[in-house]
């Protein structure tokens, strides 16, 4: 399932943020805007998807989508939001071509500013320049 979400991920990076990106194994533990979203899987598993930027990465791609250069603290939060609905989204999109991967999703929700620390069944990391976002997913 995080191979399809990091898919997901690397196309909003090379179609929206259009700068290049590299994937990493590791989790930092940076102060991140932290957002997640549930997913049901067709064969009724449940996950919870963790989308975790950087304050710089989150400013980049409120830059990039809103043309904002200074952005408050409440605009990178629903920012992250909006992009955690935007990936997770997007990947359902490319899941449907596989019916045993195919997921229902709910509304994404905030779930703090802090550092990543949240624990996890699998994890990567997108960095663009020294931006980083985390993506992790974990059954419940």
């Amino acid at each position: 399932m995080l191979n399809i979400i990091l898919e997901a991920s690397q196309n909003f990076c090379i179609h929206q943020i259009r700068e290049p990106h590299v994937v990493l194994d590791y989790t930092n533990k940076m102060r991140t805007v932290i957002a997640y979203v549930d997913i049901t899987m067709i064969s009724g598993k449940k996950h919870r998807v963790y989308v975790g930027a950087t304050l710089d990465f989150a400013q980049r791609v409120t830059t990039t989508l809103l043309e904002e250069d200074d952005s408050d603290e409440e605009t990178l939060i629903d920012m992250v939001l909006e992009l955690t609905n935007l990936i997770v989204g997007s990947a359902k999109v490319i899941a449907q071509n596989m019916p045993e991967c195919s997921y229902t999703m709910a509304t994404p929700c905030f779930e703090k500013i802090d550092t990543f620390d949240i624990k996890h069944n699998e994890a990567k990391t997108i960095k663009v320049g020294n931006d980083e976002m985390i993506i992790a997913i974990k059954e419940i």
